[in-house]
């Protein structure tokens, strides 16, 4: 049986889809504001990328938490 994804990861396969890049585009994105703080990389993929507050906020918290190596 599959375990259902739970946090940041379950928005995922949507942010894909509505955005049409991969996760590791994001990741990389997010990965290259290594100096900024958490509220001001989500401004900034939603200023310069247009995502919305929580699929912006979901990758932050992913890979500021660790998620994306």
């Amino acid at each position: 049986m599959t375990e259902k994804v739970k946090g940041p990861a379950s928005y995922f396969p949507s942010i894909e889809k509505k955005y049409g890049q991969p996760m590791t585009h994001w990741f990389d994105l997010v990965k290259s504001r290594s100096g900024d703080k958490h509220m001001e990389i989500v401004s900034f993929l939603k200023t310069e990328h247009a995502l919305g507050h929580g699929h912006a906020n979901a990758i932050v918290a992913f890979v500021l938490n660790g998620g994306a190596k």
